[in-house]
């Protein structure tokens, strides 16, 4: 299970500077004239609040307190924040596209590239520096919203590196024959970016989808079915059935033991020793895991 104060920390720092580059590329945009940089600080804001939205769905997993209304917990909203998240960037590059588009068949735009570039070195500089410091930070939490929230960043440093090298390039460009194309460089750029990168989310957005539908991941239900197979052979049960899925954090695994009408069962004890042995091999012990195995010699039970 991730860190959750380290997750939380990360996601808190990752709202405070991403607020402060937003309201830097909303001024600079309106300022240059530049659609794209415009877009940028837009992307911003939506990803400022959609780390927002990731920080409270952190906070409200990790609740160890009884809801009488939410007795399994809390862990089906993780997947469907990061779903949301992930969609929401999508359309968000899709729609960027589509304004590219109409400002490119407008004949372009005009912009004052001096500022422009002051902008993008800034925000290529913070951008960068966000995206490595969650990558690494990560690989110690294992969030799958840190995990997100980098790939923003990483989205937005390439958005402004683009920017960057485009805006230094037609800055190269003035006063010669390519001067009049000019105008055309904001949006070209911004179209190319949009459709690029709006490619990038879909593997969280796979992921969550399949938590969503409970489809059951091949790695864990393998996992149970092993451990199953030698403890039905040790103990010489009569079969198993097991059912298995992921949500979030969350592991629920269902495991019903069909066993010999004559098993000896001389206390409850006996049976709890079986279900420490399968829950000890199984692993992965933790408030995270939903663990039920329950024993019946009626195979209609299984």
């Amino acid at each position: 299970m991730p860190d959750a104060a380290a997750e939380q920390r990360i996601l808190k720092l990752s709202i405070g500077v991403t607020i402060v580059l937003a309201l830097f590329g909303l001024a600079f945009g309106l300022v240059s004239g530049s659609l794209s940089i415009v877009f940028d600080g837009v992307f911003s804001v939506i990803d400022a609040a959609m780390s927002g939205l990731a920080l409270f769905v952190s906070r409200l997993v990790t609740r160890q307190t009884e809801n009488r209304r939410f007795q399994f917990g809390f862990w089906h909203i993780e997947p469907m924040v990061l779903a949301f998240n992930g969609g929401t960037l999508m359309l968000l590059c899709f729609y960027a596209f589509v304004n590219a588009v109409g400002s490119f068949l407008a004949g372009g735009r005009q912009l004052a590239f001096d500022w422009a570039m002051v902008y993008a070195v800034v925000v290529c500089v913070g951008c960068f520096g966000m995206y490595f410091y969650q990558r690494r930070a990560n690989r110690s939490i294992g969030s799958d919203f840190v995990q997100l929230d980098a790939q923003s960043w990483l989205m937005s440093a390439l958005i402004t590196s683009a920017l960057l090298v485009a805006f230094l390039a037609a800055i190269m460009a003035e006063g010669t024959r390519f001067a009049p194309w000019l105008p055309y460089v904001d949006p070209v750029v911004l179209a190319i970016l949009s459709l690029c990168l709006a490619f990038v989310p879909v593997r969280t957005v796979r992921r969550a989808l399949t938590e969503i539908l409970l489809i059951t991941p091949s790695e864990l239900d393998e996992h149970v079915r092993s451990v199953m197979k030698r403890v039905v052979e040790e103990y010489r049960f009569r079969s198993f059935t097991s059912y298995v899925a992921k949500v979030g954090r969350a592991q629920f695994i269902e495991i019903h033991i069909a066993v010999n009408p004559k098993w000896p069962v001389d206390s409850v004890a006996t049976a709890d020793a079986v279900r420490r042995e399968i829950a000890e091999e199984l692993g992965g012990e933790g408030p995270d895991r939903w663990l039920t195995i329950d024993f019946t010699a009626d195979p209609h039970w299984l």
